[in-house]
């Protein structure tokens, strides 16, 4: 299911509103935690499909970001202190300038303010005792980086990136590079992987009615993947978790599918694909 998270609620607070429409110990899950602050697209994975989350977190994400420049905040965004005047307000022309230096293979450090574990700590549990420790930079990819608007001191800007970049520090980093400060003022993710926020419901226009109309196929969710169209002998095999043969041009992961029904990952090697994940099973 595509969910338009709204702002002001975690990530696993959108989960438990779809989760109580459903049937009891039904498993939910969802592929990347939006935090409190951002909106847009969440994908929730139901039932046996969330055995798929590993094929989804890590796809590309598109986002439009807006930053206050000329202040700065304790977490990199709104939710945390701010303090006013912390630098200046940069001209359009040099912003622009400055775009290119982080677009391709950047270095970012996690901000204290994150799911990030250091020494089997949680960074965002250590800033909440005002402890700052050393991490470890992390290479992501920056695809594409627009400035869509800018109004002084507010900037918008459409951002393509891998899984794992951190957009509050990609604009703390920009404005650094400026000579000044900035902090997010709101995030909304559009995209991720093939996957878009239009396709996407709030919570609050689901219901027990029409929340099964609003389930779609797992295959579409692992559309990224190759697909192998299993006939019966092929899906009887799938169904137990048997090997496969398959032409040697496949290599790495791969859906097996039986007309819309995903029946499982399997993983190609040398001619021959072994199972990943199961759905059909048992």
């Amino acid at each position: 299911m595509l969910l338009d998270k709204p702002p002001g609620i975690t990530s696993a607070r959108a989960v438990s509103l779809v989760k109580r429409l459903l049937p009891r110990r039904t498993k939910v899950g969802h592929t990347g935690t939006l935090d409190p602050l951002a909106s847009g697209l969440l994908v929730i994975l139901i039932g046996r499909a969330t055995r798929l989350s590993r094929y989804v977190t890590g796809l590309d994400k598109a986002y439009v970001a807006t930053a206050r420049f000329g202040a700065a905040s304790d977490t990199l965004d709104a939710d945390g202190e701010i303090l006013e005047e912390a630098g200046p307000i940069p001209p359009e022309a040099e912003l622009r300038r400055a775009l290119p230096d982080f677009t391709g293979e950047i270095s970012q450090l996690p901000p204290m303010a994150s799911a990030v574990k250091v020494g089997g700590r949680r960074l965002y549990e250590l800033h909440r005792r005002g402890m700052e420790v050393e991490r470890e930079p992390r290479r992501v990819r920056i695809h594409s980086l627009e400035l869509l608007s800018f109004d002084p001191p507010t900037a918008t800007f459409a951002i393509r990136c891998s899984s794992g970049t951190y957009v509050r520090s990609l604009v703390a980093d920009l404005a650094s590079s400026l000579g000044t400060a900035a902090y997010l003022t709101a995030l909304r993710r559009t995209r991720v992987g093939p996957l878009r926020v239009e396709d996407a419901l709030p919570p609050e226009r689901l219901d027990p009615s029409t929340l099964h109309n609003r389930i779609i196929p797992a295959g579409r969710v692992l559309s990224h993947l190759p697909a192998l169209e299993a006939d019966e002998g092929q899906a009887r095999a799938v169904a137990v978790g048997r090997p496969l043969r398959v032409a040697g041009g496949l290599e790495g992961s791969f859906r097996v599918q039986r007309g819309e029904e995903l029946l499982a990952v399997y993983r190609a090697r040398g001619g021959r694909a072994r199972p990943e994940v199961v759905l059909c099973g048992g």
